[in-house]
């Protein structure tokens, strides 16, 4: 691979695509072989997988060799200094119960962050081949289609995604706080990929997205896309105390973030 000397966020997104759609192979080539649990985090339900491990060192591989001092942050492995400003954020893959389930909704994510803000993004979901990516100054696309958030509705017309987290306490407050906001909306869905529901904000087919126990690699590449369609992310802290991300359309987010505050999603 040909040394990138050139930052820019162009640059940045073209290599984090090139070590996505890599990991992606590799990850479904382990879907092909069978998945097994290879290990347990917060909970005996958190699980880590083979490809998981795998995943992150074939990405860690590709952008180190490209540009060998730039700081690495992965969800499955240490992080590295480095000496640049730039900093790559990793999650390896992203849904990774739907992937021991088989179910198609899981994603490689892959951030670059140049002096704290990120500015390049790809998701890709491996199960589909579904392309989301974006970088500060290009927008956002999707498989060569531009992305742009949905117009704003009344939030009783509003399709919310949210997910849960894996220890008993937070689920429990959230599963209380999903229960208040469902009658105020027109739906609740939980697909199990913080990243591809901030891209589906960003294309329009969600109208929001809440979770609390997410993490920067969970949201890094998600968020810069669905901002650079319109989006507004903040990232805050949740009812239980853990950081939560909050997403929506920009028009209505206020109101968004006020409903999902009154139903017990937020600290107050």
């Amino acid at each position: 691979m040909t040394a990138v000397t050139v930052v820019t966020p162009a640059a940045l997104r073209a290599l984090a695509e090139e070590a996505a759609r890599a990991a992606a192979e590799l990850v479904r080539r382990h879907a092909a072989r069978g998945v097994e649990v290879a290990a347990t985090k917060s909970s005996d339900i958190d699980v880590v997988t083979a490809a998981d491990r795998a995943s992150e060192e074939l990405i860690r591989e590709r952008i180190l060799a490209a540009r060998p001092d730039d700081a690495f942050l992965g969800e499955e492995g240490a992080a590295t200094a480095g000496g640049t400003g730039v900093r790559w954020i990793v999650d390896p893959i992203d849904g990774t119960v739907n992937f021991l389930y088989g179910i198609p909704e899981y994603a490689v994510s892959v951030a670059a962050e140049v002096d704290g803000e990120v500015v390049a993004g790809v998701v890709l979901n491996a199960a589909t081949g579904t392309l989301y990516a974006g970088h500060v100054g290009g927008g956002a696309w999707c498989d060569g289609r531009r992305l742009a958030v949905r117009a704003t509705v009344p939030l009783a017309h509003r399709l919310i995604a949210t997910g849960f987290n894996y220890t008993r306490p937070v689920r429990q407050v959230q599963a209380a706080a999903v229960a208040r906001l469902l009658p105020e909306v027109r739906d609740i869905r939980r697909t199990g990929s913080c990243a591809l529901d901030l891209c589906r904000v960003a294309e329009g087919s969600l109208d929001g997205y809440v979770e609390e126990g997410v993490h920067l690699w969970d949201h890094a590449a998600g968020g810069l896309i669905a901002r650079l369609a319109g989006a507004r992310l903040e990232v805050t802290v949740g009812a239980a105390g853990q950081e939560a991300v909050v997403c929506a359309p920009e028009d209505g987010f206020e109101a968004f973030a006020d409903a999902v505050r009154t139903a017990g999603f937020l600290r107050e």
